[in-house]
């Protein structure tokens, strides 16, 4: 019988298993953890930073720098926002679809890249900023100056594609016929998805090369 020839292997065998269980269940507690405490890898150490994070790092820097009052990760007419600056009624944001949903309210929206320095920040707001200079790459510059060329909605056309400032015509037809697959209301799509795509393929490719 399979319970009998259980019973007659040696005790260490199952003090061994059982060690080797809680010893798994011990790091895939401290992984969870770990991931809940340093969702990207430990904070502001910059061990192992999204862009996104770097992007917000430098955004603060940047409006600390020419002393503009902000909060973070706030909600403005009901959608959450990155950075918003209550004495200009100014909202940051990287989603697309937030920069869209802000459009026609009193909230002056301004839709950041993830490739875009955050000291180019300046150059989008509605209001005038000092010069300041963090010492930038010639990449980096480059990039801000190649975006600032775009128009607010030719930015959010590009950021609903997922596509950086520079994307050629033939980069903005793959991107759109990979995200209009996604989003079409035939394969459990969303309309309203699904016209934001159209529209920001309309509006980049009359801005493509």
């Amino acid at each position: 019988m399979p319970v009998e020839a259980l019973l007659t292997l040696p005790r260490w065998l199952y003090l061994g298993v059982l060690l080797g269980a809680l010893l798994s269940v011990g790091v895939a507690v401290t992984f969870v953890v770990a991931a809940r405490v340093f969702p990207d890898g430990g904070g502001d150490t910059g061990r192992s930073f999204s862009t996104e994070d770097r992007r917000r790092v430098e955004i603060r820097r940047y409006l600390d720098a020419i002393g503009e009052g902000f909060t973070e990760d706030v909600a403005v007419h009901g959608e959450r926002v990155a950075f918003y600056l209550p004495h200009r009624g100014v909202a940051v944001t990287f989603d697309a679809r937030t920069f869209y949903a802000l459009d026609g309210t009193p909230t002056h929206a301004v839709l950041v890249e993830h490739e875009l320095p955050g000291i180019a920040l300046g150059s989008r707001l509605p209001f005038e900023t000092p010069d300041i200079s963090f010492g930038e790459d010639e990449n980096e510059s480059e990039t801000a100056s190649q975006a600032d060329r775009l128009t607010e909605r030719e930015r959010a056309a590009y950021a609903v594609l997922g596509l950086p400032a520079d994307a050629d015509r033939n980069a903005v037809q793959r991107a759109y016929r990979k995200r209009i697959k996604e989003v079409h209301p035939d394969h459990g799509g969303d309309k309203a998805a699904f016209e934001r795509v159209r529209d920001a393929y309309d509006t980049a490719k009359r801005h493509a090369s």
